[in-house]
């Protein structure tokens, strides 16, 4: 590759991965902000939660407009007007006159930060196929895994500035500087259009089993560490006496371990092959989350339930991106609207299921122990019954 197309391909991946990561900013950049934003809005706790809740709507309900729209009328035009969309609404947030308006601004804000995410993936599938594929979604999930850790400090950084609406501003003006990259920088690369009706592609992709499970087992495990995201907080720092600070360093060692793995499965998944790296990942979750389920119930010594932990998370960087690459193989056709129901996957099982980790108040671990066992153990299994006449790589169609 010369020097000028390995340059083009770099600045198309900076682009993709910067699209990925508009979401996790959106969601957890302005948490050091909450509580002024509670008050400055007079809001409740539960309206204030709800507008983290309204995010996380609007990028699920977002990757099923953004798909199919992507597949019908080309990448970019979509991209564009996505980006616009996360633009304005990112900006009315910050003189949002109430908390409703707010929680309203928060749903379309997500809806267009999630055409970034599905066409990023779809575009990936575009421009490549096979290895090359999952050694891209590797790339992007070592975003994925980066954002959500540095959004929160960024956020506290900007705090020292600003007030919350600043953060919103500064949102707004990543998204302006989105559109002008990806309008100057990022080529179409879809040229043929769908012409099937969504219901008809819908149905297509859900028809395929094969496809199915490879969804199913992506969003169980992401499911897996939603509830570890949601209920660690309470089970390290409630029950286990850990500080905010102690936290905070063992949320950033299971980050750190999920990126060291999502790089690990780039470089070894032209030997091993997606396939297999998914189930070692799998695999890997459902030990993680077992310990962490048999720490719970024995009273085992901190230690062990942090293993566990680590395990679970960082196997997470085996399951996504190669989840991913083998459920995109043959739908090469619909990328966008296979990447939709990948993306939205993710957020509803996790947005349904994770909340359940609290099940038991601030002082019982027990429920976010079940589900962080149960639920990668489930994707393993329905992996195995959906795609058993599959042993090997899916290639692309």
């Amino acid at each position: 590759m010369s020097n000028d197309a390995a340059g083009r391909q770099t600045r198309f991946i900076v682009l993709l991965a910067a699209l990925v990561a508009l979401g996790p900013l959106s969601i957890d950049g302005y948490l050091p902000g909450l509580p002024d934003l509670a008050g400055d809005l007079r809001a409740s706790a539960a309206a204030t939660q709800l507008t983290i809740t309204a995010c996380l709507a609007g990028l699920a309900i977002g990757q099923l407009i953004a798909g199919p729209l992507s597949d019908t009328y080309g990448r970019r035009r979509p991209l564009l007007a996505g980006l616009a969309i996360y633009t304005i609404a990112s900006a009315l947030c910050a003189v949002a006159p109430d908390v409703r308006t707010f929680v309203g601004l928060r749903l379309v804000q997500g809806v267009g930060g999630a055409f970034g995410i599905v066409i990023a993936n779809a575009m990936v599938r575009d421009r490549t196929s096979g290895t090359r594929t999952a050694r891209l979604f590797s790339a992007l999930t070592l975003i994925t895994g980066l954002a959500p850790v540095f959004a929160p400090v960024l956020g506290g950084q900007l705090l020292r500035v600003t007030a919350w609406p600043g953060i919103f501003v500064s949102l707004a003006v990543l998204g302006a500087v989105m559109l002008a990259a990806s309008a100057a920088g990022l080529p179409e690369t879809r040229f043929s259009a769908s012409r099937q009706p969504l219901l008809a592609v819908v149905g297509q992709l859900l028809s395929d089993r094969v496809f199915t499970g490879y969804v199913l087992a992506n969003g169980l495990v992401f499911a897996a560490m939603f509830a570890y995201i949601s209920g660690s907080p309470f089970v390290l720092q409630e029950i286990h006496g850990l500080s905010p600070q102690q936290y905070s360093a063992v949320f950033a060692v299971n980050a750190a371990g999920l990126i060291a793995a999502a790089q690990i499965s780039g470089r070894l998944v032209a030997r091993a092959g997606a396939r297999v790296l998914l189930l070692a990942g799998l695999l890997g979750a459902t030990a993680g989350g077992t310990t962490v389920l048999g720490a719970v119930l024995t009273r085992a010594p901190l230690p062990v339930l942090l293993i566990g932990l680590f395990v679970l998370v960082s196997s997470v960087g085996l399951v996504m991106p190669n989840a991913a690459a083998q459920a995109l193989a043959d739908h090469g056709g619909h990328a966008g609207s296979a990447a939709a129901l990948l993306g939205f996957s993710q957020f509803m099982i996790g947005g349904a299921l994770a909340p359940l980790a609290g099940a038991g108040g601030a002082t019982d671990a027990l429920p976010m122990g079940i589900i962080v066992a149960v639920l990668p153990a489930l994707a393993l299994l329905t992996l195995g019954v959906l795609t058993r006449s599959m042993p090997g790589e899916r290639t692309p169609g």
